[in-house]
């Protein structure tokens, strides 16, 4: 599992990265400092709340997660008390509590995150699109902040870290700075930009939660919380001007997203699936307002947005819990949380319970770093400005995909060497074209900015150097041990990339190595297409 790249560059990513002790500790400016007032009880409550609404919420879409893309949802939704034990089961659980699994075990909010992302890269869960191809980028040795960079994971602006990062908005009660701080330390790991922005702008909805009693009041401050001119930011702006402009019509703002926006994916174009962190995100806003803080209403209406239902629901759902409390969720979607609360999310060591115990005894922490007091159980919350205070990141600014090359196409491209054909089956019947040895080389001409060429990750992947117009761009190798999330053409790698070229005409050159990775078994590099930017 390549263990031996994290020894190598461990101390320079200690220089590197703050420690998640130091980004959480946030100085206040403002004129007149503010104090909020919370009981153990109540802050548990909120707390249990936010837990309980991600286990609802991720439930309550996954039978539509991704079976509209492009279109509202109008099938009757399912629901009963019992089917919440499938969220024991569901990434947007068990991925994000790799990460306070990781804080709990070694130093708390002191944690370095190459901490965090050493035990999210050798979990034993699968993992698809910006997730994946940041653990390939962790075993590879490209680690934080780099492994969620554009240049090394197309895959940034993803929903991923969106779908990760309640808890660091649950540990930080009426403080989104220092969630927003935090977030921009962790999501790193696997995100950049939009991808980014999207894990901030949550993380600071569920801090604003634990003191607002409004949907619409916390997401228009945690907007405040990332940079207004980003396109994530402007895709929520276009919900909350057509909700401004008709509080009861959802399905017209949605109309105005899908036009703006739901062709934006950048790493699956020409197709209706779309897992950008923007339109996710905005459809995550489509909820809240739209649901007017009903609970019931609120995940309906992200579900029916479609695309990642199940994901967006989770979220929606998560702050609606903190804002309302655990006590107040109708027992039509809470009942059953009681007969699973001690079982064990599945990769994890980590209950219901205990996830809610481990995330209060760090908001306490937290609540005292920052400038509250306790006494008798009771918190002085020092609340923050929710404020913005980076620089202006965007993935790939200005890109757009102008056509792809698949490989049934094989006037566009020439094969030099022994290459074979390879299809998955059952379904998806796109064609790739593998290396069998050293010395294969795949070549073609491209006109654009950018290319991107997918295929796929393996156990017997090889290496290779990709060239542009002759000159060496960067050696890649398709090794990977876990299991393979590459079929269908919505979820194909990435395997390399370049999307800072100079208008024009451009040759590539993929040319095998004799080398790879120790624990390889073969030398393969498979390509399914290759899709030009411009």
């Amino acid at each position: 599992m390549n263990i031996k790249y994290f020894n190598h560059v461990k101390t320079m990513v200690n220089k590197i990265l703050f420690l998640l002790g130091i980004l959480i500790v946030v100085s206040c400016s403002e004129n007149k400092t503010q104090y909020a007032t919370i009981s153990k009880a109540e802050l548990i409550n909120k707390i249990k709340g936010g837990w309980a609404g991600k286990m609802i919420g991720v439930r309550y879409g996954s039978a539509f997660e991704f079976k509209s893309t492009g279109k509202i949802i109008e099938d009757a939704i399912h629901w009963s008390p019992e089917m919440v034990e499938g969220a024991l089961e569901e990434d947007d659980l068990y991925v994000q509590l790799t990460f306070l699994s990781a804080m709990g075990k070694y130093q708390g909010l002191k944690t370095p995150v190459i901490n965090l992302a050493e035990d999210f890269a050798h979990a034993d869960y699968g993992v698809c699109h910006a997730n994946l191809q940041a653990r390939k980028n962790l075993l590879d040795g490209i680690m934080p902040p780099l492994s969620g960079t554009p240049k090394y994971n197309m895959h940034a602006n993803d929903i991923d870290f969106q779908i990760e990062s309640d808890f660091i908005g649950f540990m930080n009660p009426g403080m989104p700075s220092s969630a927003v701080l935090m977030a921009d330390s962790v999501g790193r790991i696997l995100a950049y930009g939009d991808g980014l922005y999207g894990g901030m702008f949550v993380a600071a909805m569920h801090s604003l939660a634990f003191f607002e009693k409004d949907a619409k009041t916390i997401v228009v401050k945690a907007l405040k919380c990332i940079p207004a001119e980003s396109k994530y930011a402007q895709a929520i702006q276009t919900v909350i001007a057509g909700y401004n402009s008709d509080p009861k019509d959802w399905k017209k703002t949605w109309a105005v997203l899908q036009e703006k926006y739901g062709d934006t994916d950048i790493c699956v174009p020409f197709h209706p699936f779309n897992i950008d962190a923007s339109l996710n995100g905005a459809y995550i806003v489509m909820g809240l307002l739209y649901g007017n803080n009903d609970l019931s209403k609120t995940i309906e209406i992200a579900v029916r947005c479609g695309q990642d239902t199940d994901c967006n629901a989770a979220s929606t759902a998560g702050i609606i819990g903190v804002m309302c409390g655990y006590d107040a969720i109708d027992e039509n979607f809470k009942s059953y949380i009681p007969k699973i609360e001690d079982k064990l999310f599945f990769y994890t060591n980590y209950s219901f319970n205990k996830a809610v115990l481990q995330t209060h005894i760090f908001a306490e922490e937290n609540i005292l770093a920052n400038g509250g007091r306790v006494k008798n159980d009771i918190f002085k919350v020092k609340l923050q400005e929710p404020r913005f205070t980076g620089t202006l990141e965007q993935s790939f600014p200005g890109k757009k995909a102008s056509y792809q090359v698949l490989m049934t196409q094989n006037d566009q491209y020439q094969l030099i060497g022994n290459w074979k054909d390879f299809t998955y089956g059952d379904g998806d019947d796109y064609l790739f074209k593998v290396s069998t040895k050293p010395g294969d080389i795949f070549d073609m001409n491209f006109k654009g900015t950018g290319f991107s060429v997918k295929g796929r990750f393996d156990i017997d992947g090889g290496t290779a150097l990709a060239y542009i117009d002759d000159k060496p761009l960067r050696e890649f190798n398709c090794y990977y041990p876990g299991s393979d999330c590459a079929k269908w053409d919505s979820n194909r790698y990435h395997i390399i990339s370049a999307m800072d070229l100079n208008d024009g005409e451009h040759q590539l050159k993929i040319e095998v190595l004799n080398k790879k990775q120790p624990e390889s078994r073969g030398n393969k590099i498979y390509i399914e297409r290759v899709i030009i930017y411009e």
